[in-house]
């Protein structure tokens, strides 16, 4: 039983002094809200993603529910996009390479078959005017 009540003193301590590191021992009127760096803000989404409550990392951290929700939501985005992509490697230039060379191909084909529809309907130049 002792080490329960030992356990119990123990946690408000340690929850203040964290408090305390984070600034959320300013006073409600204190200066402006300071700027985060992204380092400070992905520590603060992986405490919520660890499971943290959301309230008790916004007010370690002196900043609203709302604005850190918003971190983790852009987080959680950028993560996603990350994962999307592939990497890219040696034929990725080639690929390239070739999809313009389709696209001339495919310009000149419509090109011819425009030509050899004009040239079977017995039109084989445009009209001109007369120079009269």
């Amino acid at each position: 039983m002792d080490g329960m009540k030992e356990k119990a003193r123990k946690q408000p301590a340690d929850l203040s002094e964290r408090s305390q590191k984070a600034g959320g021992d300013k006073s409600a009127g204190g200066p402006l809200p300071q700027r985060f760096s992204a380092k400070r803000k992905l520590r603060a989404v992986s405490q919520l993603l660890r499971g943290e409550p959301l309230e008790l990392v916004a007010r370690e951290l002196n900043v609203t529910a709302a604005r850190l929700s918003t971190w983790r939501d852009r987080t959680l985005l950028a993560a996603e996009a990350a994962l999307k992509e592939r990497e890219h490697d040696d034929r990725d230039g080639e690929i390239a390479r070739l999809k313009g060379k389709v696209g001339e191909m495919t310009m000149e084909i419509e090109l011819l078959r425009d030509k050899i529809a004009r040239l079977e309907a017995g039109n084989p130049l445009a009209r001109r005017r007369s120079r009269r």
